[in-house]
């Protein structure tokens, strides 16, 4: 589950802006910003700088949502491998080597995290 608001920052965040708005406006922001469950002021601010790195808040949250499956999946896999290596060294018989894959397999892991905290705000993942 994703945090509603951004995570604090060392000296906070001494700078305000000040938007006008409609009514409707206001309420579309509301909206969008409560499709993604996120506040209005993080909404603005992410859409803000997304924009400006050439992708969309939808493209992010899908990118995201795709990779913390990856990343479940790759766990699954890493620890099927494990209880397969235990298994295998219990009985001495080691067809191929087990724990070379289960490394690979961490590595992968560890990139895919790599991946969501460079794509994290604030290092906060959508």
């Amino acid at each position: 589950m994703s945090r509603k608001r951004q995570a604090n920052v060392p000296g906070g965040r001494p700078v305000r802006r000040e938007v006008k708005l409609t009514d409707a406006e206001d309420t579309a922001l509301r909206f969008a910003a409560a499709e993604l469950n996120i506040t209005v002021p993080r909404y603005l601010k992410e859409a803000a700088l997304a924009s400006s790195r050439g992708e969309t808040l939808t493209e992010r949250k899908a990118l995201l949502q795709h990779l913390f499956e990856l990343q479940r999946q790759l766990a699954a896999v890493g620890n099927n491998l494990n209880q397969l290596t235990r298994a295998f060294n219990a009985d001495g018989t080691v067809g191929f080597d087990l724990a070379r894959t289960l490394d690979a397999v961490r590595d992968s892991v560890a990139t895919v995290n790599d991946t969501l905290e460079s794509l994290a705000l604030d290092g906060d993942a959508a």
